[in-house]
């Protein structure tokens, strides 16, 4: 990938984004002692045997078990950092104690975007590692942090207003913030975006978002 393809003329990007909001709405019934109903009313999202169901997990609970990929190595095994701690925090603060992801949040942070991110209900972030920026050309890359309407351009064309489940990426075509699409591809644990961008470490879960680190950096 070489900078000199991104585009000359800067993308405007609205700082408020509408992001889709999904609502789920829950009942109770005669069985809902034997499910395991607490004080309040409301029922555990637990399985019989024990496990977290598909609810929970979709609200970045149970994550370690469901990452895939080579870079997840990486990841402590506890601490803000760790799968269950980002699990716990929105993505751009779940992002700022994923070591693999400072030039990400810095670049995020500079784009004034860290709010939007925060804010958003249900959103997928396919996030550039560390790596992925180290391998543009430094000047390049300094012009781009520079002119903020072309960083938030990059940045949203990263970001899909929806969840993206692992089996979703096999054949897909979302639609991104900045407003233009993003294709997937690939079966099991190996996935590419665009075609051009490796997953490294998938299905990571934050309090609002799924998170695919990649090894490159996307341009509209």
């Amino acid at each position: 990938m070489r900078i000199n393809r991104i585009r000359r003329a800067a993308v405007a990007v609205t700082a408020a984004v509408v992001l889709p909001l999904s609502l789920s709405a829950c009942s109770s019934d005669d069985n809902s002692s034997e499910n395991g109903s607490s004080g309040d009313g409301m029922t555990e999202d637990m399985t019989d045997d024990g496990m977290m169901d598909d609810g929970m997990m979709d609200d970045g609970m149970g994550s370690a078990a469901q990452t895939f990929g080579p870079a997840c190595a990486a990841t402590p095994e506890d601490g803000p950092g760790s799968f269950d701690g980002m699990a716990m925090d929105p993505v751009a603060t779940a992002a700022s104690n994923n070591e693999a992801l400072t030039t990400l949040v810095s670049a995020v942070d500079a784009a004034g975007l860290v709010d939007t991110l925060n804010d958003a209900d249900g959103i997928t972030v396919f996030a550039p590692v560390n790596d992925a920026f180290a391998a543009i050309p430094e000047e390049d890359l300094n012009a781009v942090l520079a002119d903020q309407d072309m960083l938030t351009g990059i940045l949203t064309y990263h970001v899909v207003g929806e969840r993206i489940s692992p089996d979703q990426l096999a054949e897909g075509t979302f639609e991104t913030l900045q407003g233009g699409t993003v294709t997937t591809a690939g079966s099991g644990e190996s996935f590419t975006v665009n075609n051009e961008a490796a997953v490294v470490c998938g299905n990571v879960q934050t309090a609002n978002a799924t998170v695919y680190l990649i090894d490159t950096v996307l341009m509209p």
